[in-house]
C-alpha cells in the first residue's frame, strides 16, 4: 500500500507543468544555444541567469548566419527589454 502511494505522488509530480524559471534551473550547467532576434546565435554553457534574462555562458561561441565568428572563454548577454532571445538547451534543439 505504501509503494503506491509514493507511485502515485512520483506521477503527479511529473505531470506537473512547468515554468520557464523552472526550466531555466535545470539546465545551468548544461549546454545551451541563446537566439537573438538579430539573426546571431550564442552556443555554450549556460553558467548563470537572474529575473532580468541576463545570462552568462561559458565556453561561448558566436555564430552569424550559421557562421561560427568568434569564440569567447566567457561572456554575458544583457537582458534588457529591448533585446529578445530563445534560450534552448541543446537536446531541445536537437529535437525541433
Amino acid at each position: 500500500m505504501r509503494e503506491e502511494v509514493f507511485r502515485t505522488r512520483v506521477v503527479k509530480m511529473s505531470l506537473r507543468k512547468q515554468t520557464p524559471s523552472d526550466f531555466l534551473k535545470q539546465i545551468i550547467g548544461r549546454p545551451v544555444v541563446v537566439k537573438l532576434n538579430s539573426g546571431v546565435d550564442y552556443r555554450g554553457v549556460l553558467a548563470c541567469l537572474d529575473g532580468y534574462m541576463n545570462i552568462a555562458l561559458e565556453q561561448t561561441e558566436e555564430y552569424v548566419n550559421g557562421q561560427l565568428k568568434n569564440k569567447y572563454g566567457d561572456a554575458f548577454i544583457r537582458g534588457n527589454n529591448g533585446c529578445d532571445k530563445t534560450v534552448f538547451s541543446e537536446k531541445q534543439k536537437n529535437r525541433a
